[in-house]
């Protein structure tokens, strides 16, 4: 399938589960490199997706991959980017954050921000390839958790 069969669409409460499932799948790859469970696999989704916008990658009416996003007034904070192990290698995770900057820049958040685990090298690598930039490092959990920005400007 290709991308354009490939719909994004705001999350509704009932799909609390299956988001959760996803970020499981996803975020378990990283559970033997840091030695616990990344700190999205101990959300409470059926909460988060009260609280937080989620937007779902959507092919065929099975979810590939979500952000959730928090805002700020000085900036949209990218809570969490999670893709299905089956769907990854796509750009879904791409494709989500593509959406989600234009998305900032028409509500006029001049910057997107988010955090992730500094041994997570090639998370670090696909977003300093988006445009992000290390804004700040800080000691967190027997590892490091590396924040970072992109800052926005209207095309």
């Amino acid at each position: 399938m290709s991308a354009k069969s490939i719909e994004i669409r705001v999350a509704q409460p009932h799909e609390a589960a299956a988001i959760a499932a996803i970020v499981m799948a996803a975020y378990a790859k990283w559970v033997p490199l840091i030695g616990r469970e990344p700190m999205p696999m101990r959300v409470d989704y059926d909460k988060a997706v009260r609280e937080h916008r989620f937007d779902l990658a959507v092919e065929d009416g099975a979810i590939l991959g979500l952000i959730e996003t928090v805002p700020h007034p000085d900036h949209l904070w990218i809570d969490n980017v999670a893709v299905a192990p089956a769907a990854q290698g796509r750009g879904i995770g791409r494709m989500l954050i593509a959406f989600t900057e234009q998305r900032a820049m028409v509500a006029g958040h001049p910057e997107l921000r988010l955090v992730t685990n500094g041994a997570f090298e090639s998370n670090i690598a696909l977003y300093t390839r988006l445009g992000f930039e290390v804004d700040r490092i800080e000691d967190f959990l027997n590892g490091t958790a590396v924040y970072m920005r992109k800052p926005l400007h209207a095309t």
